[in-house]
């Protein structure tokens, strides 16, 4: 009676707040986040991670900065060596080659040690014959050319053919075309070579000595198209201990082909001053590194601008002709070595550009 006359029963206080609760949780006011608690850290999925921000240069540009320092600047003390060689001993070209040849064979004990074939598999080993063959023909031509023309006249010649060469053949071969900024370093390198060698090519001299210069020139010539030749078929192998496979065969074919022709062609002679050795070793071992870094730079970057980085080492033999040898360098040939240079420098700067565009469209 009494709850009758005082009406409904009294809600419970515990159920009203209850109900508060659930309004103001439905209400968009009381959503908002409270500000006065540290937030957590966020780590959106969407950001890229800090690796992609650290990644290093392309296998482009790791190829071009092996050739440039492993192939080109240990390659441009082979030629002023060997005409140290020739002038101290009258050391023959092919005989010189024979001695780098012997620096190539050791590796057949890696071969060896890994259980890979020494000639490597059956289905590629005509080509792999022929990369050593393409390269004794150019190491030959190279070692000949630099005993009857200056070394950087010799390096010259030999190095702008095979980046023109490489160049053409690339786009005819593989449809493998190159950027603007590389076509313009192509041209600036090939221009400096242009620059270092023409002036010597118009004051050939009449008779016997200026037809020997001229075949020197000629034998540089072809030395650079063997070698564009042999790192076109280089880069079809594909197979595992391909670089020290070709290395040996280098080494064997070498010595195939000029101890024969040494004592048909050329009389041999052994070095005995120490000068000679120490030219003979140093040609070894310089032009086995330089072997194994330009066949692993012309795997990752095109032939041609391989080719075109390897011009520094016209540079280094400009440099030991004058400080070492104590041949005369002319204006001309100080100003192409500057052009030679810059165009590296734009090769590699371009090279440089297009990782960073990539990482960040990474």
């Amino acid at each position: 009676m009494a709850e009758a006359l005082h009406g409904t029963r009294q809600p419970d206080p515990g159920g009203e707040e209850e109900v508060q609760e659930e309004m103001a949780a439905s209400h968009p006011y009381f959503n908002l986040p409270d500000f006065t608690q540290p937030s957590p850290p966020s780590t959106p999925a969407s950001l890229p991670s800090k690796h992609h921000h650290c990644c290093g240069p392309s296998n482009a540009t790791k190829g071009l900065f092996v050739a440039l320092l492993g192939g080109g600047l240990s390659a441009g003390f082979v030629g002023p060596f060997s005409r140290m060689a020739y002038q101290t001993s009258q050391l023959p070209s092919l005989e010189l080659l024979i001695f780098r040849c012997l620096f190539h064979l050791p590796i057949a004990l890696l071969l060896k040690f890994r259980g890979d074939p020494l000639l490597g598999p059956p289905d590629v080993r005509v080509r792999a014959f022929l990369h050593a063959i393409l390269n004794v023909l150019s190491i030959g031509c190279a070692y000949s050319a630099v005993q009857v023309v200056p070394a950087g006249n010799a390096v010259t010649v030999r190095k702008g053919s095979s980046t023109v060469c490489s160049a053409l053949l690339a786009l005819c071969l593989e449809s493998q075309g190159l950027s603007g900024y590389a076509w313009c370093g192509l041209f600036g390198s090939t221009l400096g070579l242009i620059i270092i060698v023409g002036p010597g090519l118009g004051t050939l001299q009449e008779g016997t000595t200026g037809l020997y210069t001229a075949l020197g020139y000629v034998l540089a010539f072809l030395g650079g198209l063997a070698l564009s030749l042999g790192l076109q078929i280089y880069r079809s192998l594909h197979f595992p201990s391909c670089l020290p496979t070709v290395a040996f065969l280098f080494g064997l074919v070498g010595l195939m082909v000029s101890v024969p022709g040494l004592f048909v062609l050329q009389t041999p002679v052994l070095p005995q001053d120490t000068l000679s050795w120490s030219c003979v070793v140093a040609v070894g071992l310089l032009a086995l590194v330089s072997f194994v870094c330009v066949s692993y730079a012309v795997t990752k970057a095109h032939p041609a601008l391989v080719c075109a980085v390897l011009h520094s080492e016209v540079v280094v033999a400009l440099m030991l002709q004058y400080y070492v040898l104590y041949e005369t360098v002319a204006p001309s040939d100080i100003m192409g070595a500057g052009v030679v240079l810059g165009s590296i420098a734009i090769i590699t700067a371009q090279n440089l550009s297009c990782d960073k565009e990539g990482q960040m469209e990474e």
